[in-house]
């Protein structure tokens, strides 16, 4: 069965639409499983019925008229018990159920298997037999796994709308196509499409138009010479080590991009306006469909000659483009596969409403720059069209995580709406930024903000930051093509410690690895989350390291507010360490060069759980403490913040992680030892009453959620937000806590500032 399963997972993943998915799967099977009918039910979202949604076997008019619930049938009884269902005589079993117009009286045995994503079941892969047959284990096994496989390519159907058009064909259209994403920073972000594509990948291009076609002609001439260039030299150097019949592979690449083969379906999509790329990569990608979907296995391994010339077309494409400046509308929604910082640099921060990423999760790279820049953001956009969206009007709603394409008038007004209440309850907000940050019985809580890009300190100076409390030096070197000089990083840090100043500002070493790669030093293993990042690799190259912290303290010189923060703390030799080397610097430059300057502070960041119990152990070696609640979560429930499959377990208010943070600010308490937390869930004012009343009185976090933060604790004492703390902590799952946050909150003068964004209406 390895065989027919690898060639439907081959066809489904090149098939061009959902209902082709479908005939492959029960086209296959049949054939696969050698019996007399295969048939796909699916569910369908509105009605939470089973339908009828592809067949071989059946009469095909019964196609979407055959609808059954979970409680009847025996595809509801697959349904209902979300395992397999396999019977040697269908026709005695109770739940047997008779629809005429399908013609399955012709059939007796019966082998079913449910399609399950994500705990649903969203529909059940059947196949019968006319004969009494039990279906052997291996048989069902293999339905198995083909549902398996189904199952994710369904999930999307249902998230792009395709699966209603097959369900339900008569259904009324959403007012606008929706797609989901994790929520990652809040607010709406209205305006057209920016798409953002990597270089020399055919599934990345966007379908742009051109003014220019012959322009665009003459672009695709020149990348096709050089392409064939290319394939004579090659054959040429391997003329005497191939044979003749080998050799002869490389003409047949020539003669595919002559005028009458490949080439010509391009040149006829760029005179009906397409790009040059643009049409390269459609022609390609459905050659490339064409050839897998073939009987013949030689054939279909050409499938990966065609898709590899397309890549070298491409790249000479790419590289003959015209360097004109792109022009970003005012209104710009920039999305891409896989954003980073050097997209978000490209463009004008005032134009910028909205970012969108397919990958990615709430607390990725990319998402709490959004948040710091406070700009709407959604990540983890896995079932997004984004390549086709270039244009397009777009509305990004960063509270709940959804993506809205080409709205009617009436959606886009009701967001407009809301964008409009945010707004004024910003300009409100802003008014208290001078007022103290202290609780309604008058203790201090000081409130620092994170940062990392020049943009985003004015921000934080408006917003009324007492200071700095992460600021992430690896973002400087993610917009360089080369690691930063030590002159290069001091003129950076001495911007930021003059913005600020006299406020402190935190200045964490160099934090790549994991999520942040730098492009320039590529970091590839099976695991980079327990893998090589952070203080591990500084301390392996004590190079980067050493002209890290000269660069900071020398930058410092007669400002003196620096402090020094270690991330990625997992032992108290790892601190030894970075500490010596500190001392190491600061003896250099202070005794040996002349530098007058002031020893900085150092902290760790307790962000993995070794740290969390060693935190006593590492207070006595530096002067602050501070934690890291995002990786800090990850860590303690073992969900990759990255992973949108599993972003539906990252719990910020897990019992785990309170006990945690309980026992951090105890211990330092005791040691006298300074603890803020700089984490996302200190921006989060549910988070911030909940981490005050656990002991700690200093937050940082993104400059746009700090004065909601203040607000809140205004309105709070000391008192009422220890109890709170105290409550919630004997809840024994998540879910419990932040309802039990939200209710012990739910006060009239708390209700706009933590008010839980809805769907407008008109939506709906």
């Amino acid at each position: 069965m390895l065989e027919p399963l690898r060639r439907i997972v081959q066809e489904v993943n090149t098939a061009p639409d959902f209902g082709t998915v479908l005939d492959i799967i029960v086209e296959r099977v049949k054939a696969a499983m050698n019996t007399g009918m295969c048939s796909i039910y699916l569910l369908d979202p509105m009605s939470k019925c089973y339908v009828l949604s592809a067949t071989r076997g059946l009469l095909p008019e019964s196609v979407g008229k055959v609808v059954m619930t979970a409680d009847e049938g025996l595809v509801g009884l697959v349904a209902s018990r979300a395992e397999p269902v396999n019977l040697e005589h269908a026709e005695t079993h109770p739940r047997f159920a008779y629809f005429p117009e399908t013609g399955e009286e012709r059939f007796s045995s019966f082998l079913g298997a449910p399609i399950i994503h994500q705990r649903e079941v969203l529909g059940v892969l059947v196949v019968q037999q006319q004969q009494r047959r039990r279906f052997d284990e291996s048989e069902e096994a293999f339905l198995i796994t083909v549902s398996a496989q189904l199952a994710g390519v369904i999930a999307h159907a249902e998230a792009t709308g395709e699966l209603v058009r097959i369900t339900a064909p008569e259904a009324e259209s959403e007012p606008a196509a929706i797609y989901p994403g994790i929520a990652s920073a809040p607010g709406i972000g209205i305006g057209r499409a920016v798409v953002v594509s990597s270089p020399a990948d055919l599934y990345a291009v966007p379908k742009r138009r051109t003014g220019d076609i012959p322009g665009e002609l003459e672009q695709f001439r020149q990348a096709l010479e050089e392409t064939q260039k290319d394939v004579r030299d090659t054959k040429n150097d391997l003329r005497g080590i191939l044979s003749t019949e080998e050799l002869e592979m490389f003409d047949v690449y020539l003669r595919m991009l002559e005028d009458h083969s490949l080439g010509g379906e391009v040149v006829a999509l760029i005179n009906q306006g397409f790009t040059a790329q643009s049409a390269w990569s459609q022609v390609i990608i459905e050659h490339i469909r064409t050839f897998s979907r073939m009987e013949s296995e030689y054939l279909r391994e050409r499938a990966s000659d065609v898709r590899d010339l397309g890549r070298r077309v491409l790249e000479y494409l790419q590289q003959t483009s015209r360097p004109a400046e792109r022009v970003y509308p005012e209104d710009t929604i920039l999305i891409g596969e896989d954003l980073a910082a050097p997209h978000l640099a490209e463009v004008p921060f005032e134009k910028i409403r909205g970012i969108v990423s397919v990958r990615g999760s709430h607390n990725s790279h990319m998402a709490i720059i959004g948040r710091a820049m406070g700009i709407p953001t959604v990540m983890g956009a896995i079932d997004l069209p984004w390549s086709e969206l270039e244009g397009q009007q777009v509305i990004v709603d960063g509270h709940i995580g959804q993506i809205l394409v080409d709205p009617s008038w009436e959606v886009e007004h009701a967001f407009q709406e809301v964008f409009r209440k945010e707004q004024m309850l910003a300009a409100d907000l802003l008014d208290t930024r001078d007022e103290p940050s202290v609780t309604s019985c008058g203790e201090k809580v000081s409130l620092w903000v994170n940062t990392g890009l020049r943009v985003d300190a004015k921000l934080s100076l408006e917003m009324g930051a007492a200071g700095v409390g992460l600021y992430r030096t690896e973002i400087p070197f993610f917009l360089q093509e080369r690691f930063p000089s030590e002159e290069e990083q001091r003129q950076i840090y001495r911007d930021q410690l003059l913005i600020y100043a006299p406020r402190p500002v935190t200045m964490r070493t160099l934090d790549i690895g994991g999520d942040k790669a730098l492009p320039y030093f590529p970091i590839s293993e099976e695991n980079p989350f327990l893998g090589w990042r952070g203080i591990r690799i500084t301390l392996d190259h004590p190079e980067i390291f050493l002209a890290q912290i000269r660069a900071m303290m020398r930058a410092s010189e007669g400002i003196d507010n620096l402090r020094i923060l270690l991330p990625m703390i997992s032992s108290t030799l790892e601190v030894d360490s970075a500490l010596a080397l500190i001392a190491r610097v600061y003896t250099e430059l202070t005794v040996e060069e002349g530098y007058r300057i002031e020893m900085p502070r150092v902290g760790v960041m307790i962000e993995v759980p070794a740290a969390v119990y060693q935190t006593r152990e590492l207070a006595q070696r530096v002067d602050f403490l501070s934690v890291g609640t995002n990786d800090l979560t990850q860590y303690l429930l073992a969900v990759d913040r990255n992973n949108p499959r599993v972003a539906a377990l990252y719990h910020a208010y897990h019992p785990a992680l309170l006990k945690a943070l309980r026992h951090i600010a105890a211990e330092a308490r005791a040691m006298q030892r300074e603890v803020s937390v700089c984490g996302e869930l200190a921006g989060d004012p549910l988070g911030a009453v909940l981490l005050v009343g656990l002991g700690y009185r200093t937050l940082s976090m993104s400059a746009s959620n700090l004065l909601r933060v203040k607000a809140v604790l205004r309105q709070l004492s000391i008192a009422e937000m220890v109890e709170i703390a105290d409550r919630v902590s004997e809840f024994a799952d998540p879910t419990s806590v932040k309802l039990e946050l939200q209710r012990a909150l739910q006060r009239p003068e708390l209700e706009r500032l933590l008010h839980v964004h809805e769907r407008p209406r008109s939506t709906a």
